[in-house]
């Protein structure tokens, strides 16, 4: 539940100005969107629109154990693909459609791991409570 509150927390306040920067260069997406959320990380509208919509599946899921577990590992994927994805493309590129810099790639890959890691590690914790 926890994860995927910050990640709909994270996807709001990339709507708004001041948390992130140079607002009026918001763009619904590609890498014409020079805006920065936290002053770091570049997004684009639908990049939190994204990050909006994984947090709410992770919050929905995290009702029982199995969802839990299955949104940390799916989640988590989709964040490692994420990150390849904006590692191959290139920041300028025009296929840089979510409008991803190098740091929304590393940070994107870091949190895939971490998510599939307490996916695992639930999992085994809950192996272990049932013998």
């Amino acid at each position: 539940m926890g994860v995927g509150i910050v990640l709909m927390l994270v996807g709001v306040l990339g709507f708004i100005p001041g948390v992130t920067t140079q607002y009026s260069e918001l763009m619904f997406l590609g890498p014409a969107s020079h805006a920065m959320f936290l002053g770091v990380f570049q997004v684009s509208m639908l990049l939190n629109i994204v990050q909006l919509a994984i947090g709410a599946t992770g919050l929905a899921m995290s009702r029982t154990e199995h969802g839990a577990r299955n949104f940390l590992l799916g989640a988590g994927a989709l964040y490692i693909v994420l990150a390849i994805f904006g590692l191959i493309v290139g920041v300028d590129s025009a296929a840089n459609f979510l409008s991803l810099n190098m740091m929304d790639n590393w940070t994107h890959l870091a949190l895939g791991i971490v998510m599939i890691v307490a996916g695992w590690l639930f999992s085994r914790n809950r192996a272990a409570d049932r013998t």
